[in-house]
């Protein structure tokens, strides 16, 4: 019956591919709707860790969390450095690693910081950062590019690099009075790390010497050494990321920041933000894995229309086979494996879509929002999602197998007008 089955699909082999065809569809669309769901939580919850408070201009949790970490938007307001020292004095706080955004080369984040960071910053399960290649910034105008940026834009340490005022992808206004060199390249991360350029606060500060209000002014500019012996200490940053001496203290630390009087702050718990923009995505997360089951359903409608219109063209094939000797029950069990034979031809080619899929869209999310989308086995969860689909299937093809089995022989035989 087998072998009759596989006969009768190649001989009708234009609607046997396009029931395939929907049901791989349907199989690679829930399959990576759920792969990038799943990864890209993983991905978030692991970008930073060990960090106990973010602070920012007060805004919203969500907005903060987004722009500090994962450089996704721009903050409303600065801290004074004045505010940064304070904070840094509080007899609780251990560590205060502060974060300067607004600028950019060719559509890659420049964050401005100090050494702190590389000794504080940690990802995953408390994986701190390490250079494949370098040092750290020494020097005002040095720099430290992320794994992406030096690999995309094929980098190496002494090349030169002229920053860009804003954030965009396209460099309007450029500070190429100020050039920074590569001092070191950092190993690859799989979070937005891999996407920044990281410089000291003064060189911020150094690249905007000849600027006045966002502009810069006429002329050739301060040469880099007159700029090195320059007061750069810093005026404004952006956030900061705090670790604590003891974690007891997180929620009145917070508390302390959320009314600061001397200016407007505010002071989130990473994991915290975290929940609510998960609480946020998660109608766009439903919204995606409807879409997913109805295209599912109508991969099987699809297999069910296909049987079902053969039906008819097959009545004399059907007929013959029961002349032969073949009983109702044989003529329903051949239907079944057809039906079994395409389900599973449609997994296949499914899964072989999903990958694809997964390769192209983990290039997209990693060049775009530094998330890491790993191409890896089905899951425990996947595999169900594939047997409820492969009885789903199965179930789909006994119905126009009933019907062919409630068929009579002369009805096959018989000439219908």
């Amino acid at each position: 019956m087998i072998g009759i089955a596989w006969k009768s699909l190649v001989n009708r082999w234009p609607t046997a591919l396009l029931a395939v065809l929907a049901i791989a569809m349907s199989v690679a669309l829930i399959l990576t709707v759920e792969k990038v769901r799943r990864d890209a939580r993983s991905s978030f919850t692991q970008t930073v860790s060990g960090t106990d408070l973010i602070i920012g201009a007060r805004s919203g949790s969500v907005q903060l969390l987004l722009y500090s970490v994962f450089r996704i938007g721009n903050a409303t307001n600065n801290i004074s450095w004045e505010s940064v020292e304070d904070i840094r004095k509080r007899k609780a706080i251990d560590w205060v690693v502060p974060l300067s955004l607004g600028d950019s080369h060719k559509g890659f984040r420049v964050l401005g910081t100090n050494l702190d960071y590389f000794k504080h910053y940690s990802y995953g399960s408390g994986t701190s950062l390490a250079l494949s290649t370098g040092e750290l910034f020494d020097d005002v105008f040095d720099a430290v590019l992320g794994s992406d940026v030096a690999a995309q834009l094929n980098y190496k340490t002494g090349d030169s690099i002229v920053v860009a005022h804003g954030t965009g992808d396209v460099a309007l206004v450029e500070h190429d009075r100020q050039p920074f060199s590569v001092s070191g390249i950092l190993k690859p991360t799989g979070t937005p790390v891999d996407r920044a350029i990281h410089v000291s606060l003064q060189g911020i500060e150094a690249m905007h010497v000849d600027w006045r209000n966002g502009t810069g002014t006429k002329g050739e500019g301060t040469d880099a050494d007159t700029v090195r012996n320059m007061d750069l200490s810093p005026t404004a940053v952006t956030a900061l990321l705090v670790g604590l001496k003891s974690r007891a203290t997180v929620f009145r630390e917070q508390r302390v920041i959320n009314t600061y009087r001397a200016e407007p702050l505010l002071a989130i718990l990473p994991g915290v933000a975290l929940q609510e923009l998960w609480g946020l995505v998660s109608v766009a997360e439903m919204a995606l894995m409807i879409v997913s089951v109805c295209v599912v359903i109508a991969g099987l409608i699809n297999l069910i229309s296909v049987l079902l219109a053969g039906l008819n063209e097959r009545r004399r094939e059907m007929a013959v086979l029961r002349s032969a000797g073949a009983r109702p029950s044989h003529v329903f069990l051949l239907l079944c494996i057809e039906s079994a034979v395409l389900t599973f031809c449609g997994i296949i080619v499914g899964l072989v879509l999903h990958y694809l899929f997964t390769g192209v869209g983990t290039l997209f999310l990693q060049q775009k929002f530094g998330l890491a989308i790993s191409l890896s086995l089905p899951s425990v969860s996947d595999l169900k999602v594939l047997l409820a689909i492969a009885v789903a299937g199965l179930f789909a093809g006994s119905l126009p197998a009933l019907q062919a089995y409630r068929r009579s022989l002369a009805d096959g035989l018989s000439q219908r007008l």
